[in-house]
Order: C-alpha cells, then sequence, then structure tokens
C-alpha cells in the first residue's frame, strides 16, 4: 500500500522562480530506507534532494544526488528550512538546527533572506592532477584541495565563463567535484562547480562550494564578508561570512513546486542510527579543533 509523500521543489539561492538552484525536499514523517531515498532522489532528478525528519527533539536531514548521498549540501539545506518554515512545521522565530553528516547545521530567517552556519573547508595547495587542464579547459593559475572537491582559479572570469569541461576526465579523479573560481568586477569572485562523479555534471549553484571558496577568498582579498557569484546558466548570488572555523551563507528561497508522491516506502533501515552517529563525531572533531 503507497503513502502519499508530500514533495517540494524550491528555488534556492534565488529570489524568483527559476532561478539558483533547484532542490526537492521531503518532510519525512516516519524514516524511510536510504535505497528508496536514492530511488526518489533519482526519479526527482535534480542535483539534489533533501530529507528531513523531527526525531528526539533534533531535526535530521540527509542529501541525495540522482546517484549518491553526500556529506554536505548547501542549497538543499536552504532549501529544507524554507519548507520547514513556510510550512509551518517548524516556528521561523527560532533558529533551525540540522543534525548532518557535517555535523551540526543552523539556519536562521531573517527579513534580508536566509543564513546558514556551516563549517569551513578550507583548500590546500597540492601539485597538479594528470590531465586537469585538460579536463577543465583551462590552465589554472592556482590549483589545491579540501579532502572533498579539487579546487581551481583560473586567470580571469572570462576564462571561467567560457570553460567547456570533459565530464569523463572530471569524474575521473576520487572527489565530489571540481570548484573552480576567479576574480570578478560585480562580485568579490564567481565560480563554477562540476560534479559529473557525483551524478550532477554542473550544479547551478553549490553552497557547500563556499565553504571552500569563502576562506580562499578571504585570505586573498584581506576580509572576511564577501559576495560570489556562481556563474551557471541559472546562476545565483551566494552572501558568505568567514567566522574562523564557521562560514555563514547566506540567499533566499522561492518554492515552486507542491505536489505527493504516490509510491511504496520501503521499510527503515540503519542509515538514520548511522547519520546520528556520523553527525555526533563530526561536531566532537569541531569542539577538539577549537
Amino acid at each position: 500500500m503507497s503513502v502519499a509523500q508530500p514533495v517540494y521543489v524550491v528555488d534556492a539561492f534565488s529570489d524568483r522562480p527559476f532561478g539558483g538552484n533547484p532542490a526537492a525536499v521531503c518532510p519525512l514523517d516516519t524514516p524511510a530506507s536510504g535505497v528508496w531515498m536514492q530511488s526518489v532522489a533519482a526519479e526527482m532528478n535534480l542535483s539534489e534532494t533533501a530529507f528531513v525528519i523531527h526525531a528526539n527533539g533534533r531535526w535530521n536531514l540527509r542529501w541525495l544526488t540522482p546517484t549518491v548521498e553526500v556529506d554536505l549540501c548547501g542549497h538543499a539545506t536552504l532549501a529544507a528550512a524554507h519548507v520547514l518554515w513556510e510550512s509551518g512545521r517548524s516556528d521561523n522565530s527560532q533558529p533551525l538546527q540540522f543534525r548532518s553528516r557535517s555535523g551540526t547545521l543552523t539556519v536562521v530567517w531573517s527579513k534580508d533572506g536566509y543564513q546558514m552556519d556551516f563549517p569551513a573547508l578550507p583548500v590546500e595547495a597540492i601539485p597538479m592532477p594528470t590531465g586537469f587542464s585538460e579536463a577543465i579547459g583551462a590552465e589554472p593559475v592556482w590549483i589545491g584541495t579540501n579532502g572533498m572537491d579539487l579546487f581551481a582559479e583560473v586567470a580571469d572570469e572570462a576564462t571561467l565563463r567560457s570553460l567547456r569541461p570533459d565530464s569523463m576526465r572530471i569524474a575521473s579523479y576520487p572527489v565530489r567535484g571540481v570548484i573552480v573560481t576567479a576574480r570578478a568586477a560585480e562580485w568579490d569572485f564567481v565560480s563554477r562547480f562540476f560534479g559529473p562523479g557525483s551524478g550532477v555534471p554542473e550544479d547551478p549553484v553549490t553552497g557547500s562550494a563556499h565553504c571552500a571558496l569563502g576562506p580562499y577568498w578571504a585570505h586573498r582579498l584581506g576580509r572576511s564578508e564577501l559576495i560570489g557569484f556562481q556563474a551557471s546558466s541559472r546562476g545565483g548570488q551566494v552572501r558568505v561570512s568567514v567566522c574562523g572555523k564557521r562560514v555563514k551563507l547566506g540567499g533566499n528561497a522561492v518554492t515552486v513546486l507542491r505536489g505527493e508522491l504516490d509510491v511504496p516506502r520501503c521499510a527503515a533501515d540503519d542509515s538514520w542510527q548511522q547519520l546520528v552517529e556520523q553527525s555526533n563525531a563530526a561536531d566532537s572533531r569541531e569542539n577538539r579543533a577549537v
């Protein structure tokens, strides 16, 4: 027997429909299996689908691309908070705290939009991976990694906007994706994100990438308050504030679809308990590092 499952599509990092980065959001009343959630994410076929459930006094949040579950996602976190507040499932006068695979993530609402508190993921310089220039379609002026993504600065905004990357080459690297960035005239920096190995050839606006972009450009420009623009075909602006080991990301969101999934749900597995353990471990690591 199938049970109607509410589902929303939200354009995150945008103040208008059909801009920014669309994410699907499924607020669950009971835990669902990882297999079922992956099938839903594949069916939605957006860069991320967020699944959120309230349990033991906490919101628990997971993100899945059409092919894999990921450790951190900014735009789908923003979308999940937007749905919980807009639908009345949570009170927007109070911060939302999500337990996630990257520890506790906090989102607050204000009249100026949403602000998310994420871990900083600074990058360190590395030697050029084999074939990297050919993979992104340009010669980088700096390259590094934060362990999750490869990161490259190119010469200028025009170069970044003209990139035609080789998806097969990028997918061959053992990372979630590749962040490419450059200085910009209208914003502090521009960026693009390519994650074909994670089922996302090019992401429209990648909040989590700004956990690396923020510290990088804060160091380069000598200030902690920044505005970035992700120069995808849809495009989106991200406000960034670097605060030590944390990064605050600001943006808006718009609901473009409300509906129901009429599909049988598989019995829950132990993956939600694993989420709790991973979240607690991530929080403990960060507390020890302070």
